[in-house]
């Protein structure tokens, strides 16, 4: 998405990021600040071979705070683990952040390692 035209905004609940190769649609929560506040978040990416693809994404500090609550409750083993099989954790929130991990994953071949594709049933 970094690279050529970028063009992004709303799509009623969606906020897409349309580039050249991808486009990324983030489902963010009402209220939330796209570039500081967006720490856990679905996003689809669509390929331009066609392909679709889905994750969750988090940041680091979005997997802590829930396990630090964890740890007076019998949930997760008291805090000691955080397991999801579809999420990628990032460092920094905000969905141009988590739009530039996407560009990166596309370009240096991990994406399809990472990102789960969805089946099409068309």
């Amino acid at each position: 998405m970094a690279a050529g035209s970028v063009v992004q905004g709303w799509d009623g609940p969606w906020y897409r990021i349309r580039g050249d190769v991808s486009e990324a649609s983030f489902l963010p929560s009402e209220g939330e600040y796209l570039d500081t506040a967006v720490c856990n978040v679905d996003v689809f990416v669509a390929l331009k071979d066609g392909s679709r693809w889905s994750e969750t994404m988090f940041t680091v500090a979005e997997v802590e705070r829930p396990m630090r609550l964890w740890t007076e409750s019998d949930e997760p083993l008291e805090g000691r683990y955080f397991w999801v099989s579809d999420g990628l954790i990032v460092r920094d929130p905000g969905v141009d952040n988590m739009a530039d991990v996407i560009t990166g994953l596309i370009e240096n071949g991990e994406f399809s390692e990472i990102f789960q594709r969805l089946i099409d049933d068309r």
